[in-house]
């Protein structure tokens, strides 16, 4: 536990992290961060993290990797952050829309995604990795649409170590094509472009991932090594939002055009 030195009030993980839990299971939204006291550093919002994946009753079988914005990298000491993906999360595009739940009163958004799966076990005691010996534990690299979303309505606004605190923003994953022999095609040919109610919100891709997919791995790696779950076979990593980060709201639909690698649809219906 810390004091917050403005209120004299208490920063309580165990009793933070039930709330989110609580709130997540039932599908409805909070009126504000649990408890009042916001964690500052990343350290503090990943002890919360860590509870609430412990007390989540379902398995973990991924991992997203999202950016710290800049104005706050120098601060918290980190270029990126991690949540966490759970098995009953993941869901398989097909030719219908993959619905996906909105919280009322609380965060939703879609992101387009380069997906990693884990081709092996990453050693369990290694925390410094480069771009080019996390390329070696790459089974497969698919396209996808991470669906980032929380009860707390200002989850963002709040700051990166509010954001780690709730499962890093993240509320599910759908999963797409396999982009086949990837390891021979430029980042640059890898394209991505969203589009919510049929317009255009943003462009990018994997070139458009500092560093690139396989940078994005690499801190992912020794992150969770740091804290004792290092990534298995068959794990999945979300590297990044390729055309950035898209509010949306039940009753939306969205489309990521992944261009030659496909088309993903998906739509936002009421959380029940």
């Amino acid at each position: 536990m810390t004091v917050s030195e403005a209120e004299g009030e208490v920063f309580a993980p165990a009793s933070i992290a039930p709330q989110f839990v609580q709130a997540r299971l039932a599908g409805v939204s909070v009126p504000g961060y649990p408890g009042g006291v916001l964690p500052q550093t990343m350290a503090q919002g990943y002890a919360v993290q860590d509870l609430a994946i412990d007390l989540w009753p379902d398995e973990l079988v991924g991992w997203k990797v999202g950016l710290v914005p800049p104005q706050h990298q120098q601060r918290l000491g980190a270029e990126r952050l991690a949540g966490c993906i759970f098995k009953t999360k993941v869901w398989q595009a097909g030719q219908a829309p993959t619905p996906f739940r909105a919280i009322a009163g609380g965060f939703t958004a879609v992101e387009a995604e380069f997906v990693i799966r884990l081709g092996r076990d990453a050693p369990a005691g290694k925390t410094d990795w480069t771009a080019e010996e996390a390329a070696d534990y790459v089974g497969e690299l698919l396209v996808g649409v991470e669906i980032a979303g929380s009860p707390l309505a200002t989850i963002n606004q709040l700051g990166p170590p509010i954001v780690a605190s709730d499962f890093g923003n993240n509320d599910g994953q759908i999963l797409s094509t396999v982009i086949e022999n990837w390891r021979d095609i430029a980042w640059e040919d890898m394209p991505a472009q969203t589009f919510i109610n049929g317009v255009s919100v943003g462009q990018g891709g994997a070139a458009s991932i500092p560093g690139s997919p396989l940078a994005a791995l690499a801190f992912l790696l020794g992150h969770v090594a740091s804290r004792g779950r290092p990534l298995k076979k068959g794990m999945l990593v979300t590297t990044g939002a390729s055309t950035g980060i898209h509010d949306i709201a039940a009753g939306d639909k969205a489309r990521v055009d992944f261009g030659p690698f496909g088309i993903v649809d998906c739509v936002a219906v009421p959380a029940r």
